[in-house]
């Protein structure tokens, strides 16, 4: 395979779009598929090397000089051994960075999140997201700001000490945000905090992936 070939089978295993990668090296898409497509000949340690961080391989593995082919490439993530409540918020101890452990998953499984620093793991505990994340659940959260989410987005949030995973909407009419279950068990119900009584609530992220132990 040629240098570019190599980028765009590695981009392709992360499950990065080109826009993707073009944001995680501050490029333009054009370059990107310029990368992708050999146009640039002899290229020079100051693009392989972040190009290579990006891709999570080796700049010699770009370049062709090694086969990590049959290698099981993994990542190390903050783990919080505590798990999220998917009912309603349970007075878990305070998730502080310097008391947590670290797990190791697949690239391949992780995909473009894979070897984020802005992003921890955890496990979810209750059933009233089984819709779309089932009890005992490995999740996946990117550190994100109140301002950036979306309603629909899963989150990730506490007020006080209570920590749990529930769909988040922004009801600025009533002056509001409204965490809901997504459930077939229609006794959960909405968790909702007014703007006045917001002040300990904390949104810790955003679920962006999570992983199904199916046995």
């Amino acid at each position: 395979m040629t240098i570019g070939e190599r980028i765009r089978k590695r981009r392709k295993q992360l499950g990065l779009s080109v826009d993707e990668l073009a944001k995680r090296l501050d490029k333009n898409r054009a370059t990107i598929y310029r990368y992708e497509s050999d146009e640039i000949e002899n290229m020079s340690l100051s693009i392989l090397d972040p190009l290579a961080k990006a891709l999570r391989v080796s700049p010699a593995y770009l370049m062709g000089w090694e086969s990590k082919e049959n290698k099981h490439l993994e990542s190390e993530y903050y783990y919080f051994p505590t798990s999220i409540s998917a009912g309603l918020p349970l007075c878990v101890d305070t998730i502080r960075e310097d008391e947590c452990e670290t797990i190791k998953l697949p690239d391949s499984v992780m995909g473009k999140w894979a070897g984020r620093e802005d992003i921890f793991i955890t496990r979810v505990n209750g059933e009233s997201m089984n819709k779309i994340i089932p009890h005992c659940s490995l999740i996946v959260v990117k550190s994100v700001e109140l301002s950036e989410l979306k309603d629909n987005d899963i989150v990730v949030f506490s007020n006080g000490g209570d920590y749990s995973v529930k769909r988040f909407f922004h009801d600025q009419e009533n002056e509001r945000v409204i965490f809901r279950p997504d459930s077939h068990d229609n006794r959960f119900f909405d968790y909702i905090v007014s703007y006045e009584n917001a002040k300990s609530l904390k949104i810790h992220g955003k679920v962006v992936l999570y992983i199904v132990e199916l046995d």
